[in-house]
């Protein structure tokens, strides 16, 4: 049966007990995931990956079957559903599972998807579709944000940070959640903040590969050098992250410097580092001097002034930068 995905909130989930959530829309899926654990907390959550059930199924049962007097309720999610977890979908449907909600949350699924097919032609199972946000459904995101936090923020500068996300609504909720970092103690916002704050525009794989390379994990660079195939536009954009990046290292070298304490010196920079980017920034410190840092940010200006002269060569001479340049060990 097919839900949209308004409409989740309405449904009884006891009632049919195999949900199918599939699109593109990570960030949407796992928000609707959250809501259906708030509305069914008094059930025990388990998250599987498809392939861990499918080369441990014995386990997997044993768990789901298990009689113990604690844990009755359970509320199951399986991550990256395809098509080869429709036999056991099926075999559970028959066992009657009780007390018990599956969740299937799955990529982008083709109509000729046979799982796909099995939640849109049974009664008893819901199929939702997740499609890419509109840049109306995140400003009402941006806007209901700010609203609920006292931020205040003029229209324009929502429609930049929407025109930034690309569609994609967890980088956007990340970023958001820097916003009420920042904003504690500063409740309006301008765009000179949000600049600074907001790298919603940064290619995630390109922003990977200079947090690796500057935190000298040598093997992680070379691993994302060789699975994307970078083009010369992404060359400029490579070299403005490593040079933001390095500026950010120098910064915070120089706040070590006083405070001797990598957490400290984190803590206190603005704008706020996010918290799971934390750990690859303590690296980051750990691997650089102020001296080398600055012949870096020297060096980024130099190859970038290179690369407009000759774009043809530009390519091999950002990777040869990072690799016999920011790779090396101090």
């Amino acid at each position: 049966m097919i839900i949209k995905s308004y409409e989740l909130n309405k449904i009884d989930l006891n009632k049919y007990k195999f949900l199918l959530l599939h699109g593109k829309n990570e960030g949407a899926k796992l928000e609707e995931i959250e809501k259906i654990k708030e509305r069914y907390k008094e059930k025990t959550f388990y998250n599987y990956e498809e392939k861990f059930i499918l080369d441990n199924l014995e386990n997997f049962y044993d768990e789901l079957f298990s009689g113990s007097l604690f844990v009755k309720e359970k509320l199951i999610i399986i991550n990256r559903g395809s098509d080869k977890i429709i036999k056991i979908i099926n075999e559970l449907c028959e066992k009657k599972i009780n007390d018990t909600i599956i969740i299937i949350n799955a990529n982008l699924l083709e109509k000729k998807s046979k799982l796909r097919a099995l939640f849109e032609k049974e009664l008893e199972f819901i199929s939702t579709a997740f499609y890419k946000d509109t840049n109306e459904i995140l400003s009402k995101i941006v806007h209901g944000f700010c609203k609920n936090n006292n931020i205040s923020i003029s229209r324009s500068d929502i429609n930049y940070i929407v025109g930034r996300c690309n569609g994609d609504r967890i980088n956007l909720n990340n970023e958001l959640q820097k916003i009420a970092l920042f904003t504690n103690s500063k409740k309006k916002l301008n765009f000179n903040d949000i600049n600074k704050l907001t790298n919603l525009a940064e290619n995630h794989d390109i922003s990977e590969l200079i947090d690796q390379s500057l935190a000298k994990n040598i093997n992680k660079t070379k691993l994302i050098l060789n699975d994307n195939i970078f083009n010369i536009e992404d060359c400029v954009s490579i070299l403005r992250i490593l040079s933001n990046k390095s500026k950010r290292i120098l910064s915070l070298l120089k706040m070590f410097n006083e405070t001797k304490n990598f957490d400290k010196s984190i803590s206190a920079y603005k704008p706020p580092i996010f918290w799971k980017d934390k750990e690859i920034v303590k690296q980051q410190i750990s691997s650089w001097t102020e001296k080398k840092i600055k012949e870096i940010i020297f060096e980024v200006n130099n190859i970038e002034y290179q690369i407009k002269k000759n774009q043809l060569n530009s390519i091999q001479l950002v990777i040869n930068f990072l690799i016999n340049k920011v790779l090396i060990k101090n």
